[in-house]
Protein backbone atom coordinates (compact mmCIF):
# COMPACT_ATOMS: atom_id res chain seq x y z
CA UNK A 1 0.00 0.00 0.00
CA UNK A 2 1.62 3.40 -1.15
CA UNK A 3 1.58 5.73 1.74
CA UNK A 4 0.46 9.39 1.74
CA UNK A 5 1.26 12.98 3.01
CA UNK A 6 -1.22 15.30 1.61
CA UNK A 7 0.10 19.73 2.31
CA UNK A 8 -0.34 23.05 1.46
CA UNK A 9 -3.30 23.53 3.19
CA UNK A 10 -4.39 26.85 5.01
CA UNK A 11 -6.82 29.92 5.72
CA UNK A 12 -7.69 32.21 3.35
CA UNK A 13 -10.10 34.56 1.95
CA UNK A 14 -12.47 34.30 -0.78
CA UNK A 15 -11.04 34.71 -3.92
CA UNK A 16 -7.01 33.50 -3.13
CA UNK A 17 -5.33 30.42 -4.23
CA UNK A 18 -3.61 27.63 -2.76
CA UNK A 19 -2.09 24.70 -3.84
CA UNK A 20 -2.14 21.13 -2.49
CA UNK A 21 0.73 18.95 -2.85
CA UNK A 22 0.56 14.67 -2.24
CA UNK A 23 3.48 12.89 -1.66
CA UNK A 24 3.47 9.05 -2.31
CA UNK A 25 6.36 6.86 -0.87
CA UNK A 26 7.07 3.35 -2.68
CA UNK A 27 7.66 3.36 -6.90
CA UNK A 28 4.59 1.93 -7.51
CA UNK A 29 2.86 5.54 -7.25
CA UNK A 30 3.53 5.60 -11.05
CA UNK A 31 0.93 2.75 -11.72
CA UNK A 32 -1.94 3.98 -10.24
CA UNK A 33 -4.34 6.69 -11.07
CA UNK A 34 -4.74 8.80 -8.00
CA UNK A 35 -7.42 11.04 -6.75
CA UNK A 36 -7.82 14.45 -4.36
CA UNK A 37 -11.28 14.07 -2.26
CA UNK A 38 -12.59 16.38 0.28
CA UNK A 39 -15.21 16.39 3.31
CA UNK A 40 -17.17 19.13 4.72
CA UNK A 41 -18.07 18.99 8.45
CA UNK A 42 -21.45 16.69 7.71
CA UNK A 43 -21.16 16.26 4.76
CA UNK A 44 -20.03 13.03 2.67
CA UNK A 45 -16.55 12.33 1.82
CA UNK A 46 -16.73 13.69 -2.43
CA UNK A 47 -13.74 13.10 -5.29
CA UNK A 48 -12.74 16.31 -6.31
CA UNK A 49 -10.38 15.49 -8.97
CA UNK A 50 -8.80 12.70 -10.61
CA UNK A 51 -6.26 11.89 -12.37
CA UNK A 52 -5.06 8.77 -14.26
CA UNK A 53 -1.37 7.00 -13.66
CA UNK A 54 -0.05 8.29 -17.20
CA UNK A 55 -1.10 11.90 -16.36
CA UNK A 56 -2.81 12.39 -19.85
CA UNK A 57 -6.79 11.87 -18.72
CA UNK A 58 -8.50 13.36 -15.56
CA UNK A 59 -11.76 14.02 -14.07
CA UNK A 60 -13.01 17.36 -12.39
CA UNK A 61 -16.15 17.25 -10.42
CA UNK A 62 -18.56 20.09 -11.91
CA UNK A 63 -18.29 22.29 -8.76
CA UNK A 64 -14.80 22.69 -9.31
CA UNK A 65 -14.26 22.82 -13.21
CA UNK A 66 -12.35 25.94 -14.61
CA UNK A 67 -10.71 26.43 -10.91
CA UNK A 68 -9.28 23.60 -9.79
CA UNK A 69 -6.82 21.76 -11.57
CA UNK A 70 -4.64 18.37 -10.91
CA UNK A 71 -1.28 17.33 -12.13
CA UNK A 72 1.22 14.77 -10.90
CA UNK A 73 4.71 14.75 -11.65
CA UNK A 74 5.98 10.64 -11.17
CA UNK A 75 9.27 11.70 -11.32
CA UNK A 76 8.96 13.27 -8.23
CA UNK A 77 5.93 10.55 -6.35
CA UNK A 78 4.09 13.65 -6.40
CA UNK A 79 0.79 14.77 -7.28
CA UNK A 80 -0.85 18.39 -7.01
CA UNK A 81 -4.20 20.26 -6.62
CA UNK A 82 -4.29 23.98 -8.00
CA UNK A 83 -6.93 25.44 -6.50
CA UNK A 84 -7.57 29.29 -7.82
CA UNK A 85 -10.83 31.08 -7.51
CA UNK A 86 -11.61 29.91 -3.83
CA UNK A 87 -15.19 30.19 -2.10
CA UNK A 88 -16.08 29.08 0.89
CA UNK A 89 -17.97 26.26 0.07
CA UNK A 90 -14.01 25.23 -0.98
CA UNK A 91 -13.60 24.23 2.74
CA UNK A 92 -12.92 21.15 4.19
CA UNK A 93 -10.59 18.93 4.63
CA UNK A 94 -8.50 17.86 1.47
CA UNK A 95 -6.78 14.26 1.23
CA UNK A 96 -5.41 12.23 -1.45
CA UNK A 97 -5.94 8.59 -2.17
CA UNK A 98 -5.34 5.37 -4.82
CA UNK A 99 -8.31 5.32 -7.42
CA UNK A 100 -9.13 1.97 -7.66
CA UNK A 101 -12.16 2.25 -10.12
CA UNK A 102 -11.96 5.27 -12.73
CA UNK A 103 -15.77 6.47 -12.39
CA UNK A 104 -16.81 5.47 -9.13
CA UNK A 105 -13.97 6.71 -7.96
CA UNK A 106 -13.90 3.75 -5.20
CA UNK A 107 -10.34 3.99 -3.06
CA UNK A 108 -8.06 1.69 -1.44
CA UNK A 109 -9.54 0.99 2.21
CA UNK A 110 -7.38 2.25 4.71
CA UNK A 111 -5.53 4.21 1.58
CA UNK A 112 -5.84 8.21 2.41
CA UNK A 113 -3.19 10.26 3.93
CA UNK A 114 -3.86 12.27 6.70
CA UNK A 115 -5.86 15.46 4.85
CA UNK A 116 -5.08 18.94 4.93
CA UNK A 117 -6.89 21.55 6.01
CA UNK A 118 -8.16 23.92 3.58
CA UNK A 119 -10.96 26.90 5.02
CA UNK A 120 -11.79 29.85 2.82
CA UNK A 121 -13.32 32.67 4.63
CA UNK A 122 -15.31 35.84 3.19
Amino acid sequence: QVQLVESGGGLVQAGASLRLSCAASGRKFTRYNMGWFRQAPGKEREIVAAITWSGDSWYHVDSVKGRFTISRDNAKNTMYLQMNNLKIEDTGAYYCARILQWGTWDTEPGGLGQGTQVTVSS
